[in-house]
């Protein structure tokens, strides 16, 4: 079982390589169990984030336990692809953090699981201080566009954040700290 989870991840860290060298890797934040993000949750995305800072970039191949029909990616983690790049778009390139306000997912071609993506989350229109208006996009290998979203996005200070206890201050320290990139 252990050799299967080794492959597992070295399958998936290879899949989350940027094609584009001029892309800058954004650091992986450790300290989470993120089904998205985290390095550390074994049935996760495992996503990894690059920037040419206009836009926020992810290269995934969805997993075969996170299907839907046959070979076809769940609309669900789908929509969880798109909510995860737009919500690290608007964290890096708004240097805020962020919660997820509401999302609206297109579903335009199918998605096959074990295939390569790419994914796109960009700044839509930054509204004020408390809301940014977020785009994502989901291009297969051949660059069809699969999916796309829209999303609202609450921006919050830190100060906000300690006051509705959302995050601890280690994850807090983590953020601002990738904020300041």
């Amino acid at each position: 079982m252990a050799d299967i989870l080794c492959l597992y991840i070295i399958e998936r860290l290879f899949m989350s390589q940027p094609e584009d060298p001029n892309l800058k890797a954004l650091p992986i934040r450790e300290n989470n169990h993120c089904f998205a993000c985290s390095p550390k949750n074994s049935c996760g995305l495992h996503m990894n984030f690059y920037t040419d800072e206009s836009a926020v970039y992810s290269f995934v191949s969805i997993p075969e336990h996170l299907c839907g029909w046959n070979n076809l990616a769940h609309g669900g983690i789908i929509s969880t692809l798109l909510d995860e790049i737009m919500s690290w778009a608007a964290i890096y390139l708004l240097k805020r953090i962020i919660l997820t306000k509401s999302i609206t997912v297109d579903f335009i071609k199918p998605i096959y699981i074990q295939n390569s993506l790419k994914v796109v989350g960009r700044v839509k229109d930054h509204v004020h201080e408390r809301k940014a208006f977020m785009s994502g996009e989901i291009f297969d290998a051949s660059g069809t566009l699969c999916a796309t979203s829209t999303g609202t996005f609450s921006l919050f200070t830190p100060e906000r954040i300690k006051q509705h206890q959302i995050m601890d201050d280690d994850a807090m320290a983590s953020l601002i700290e990738f904020m300041t990139l």
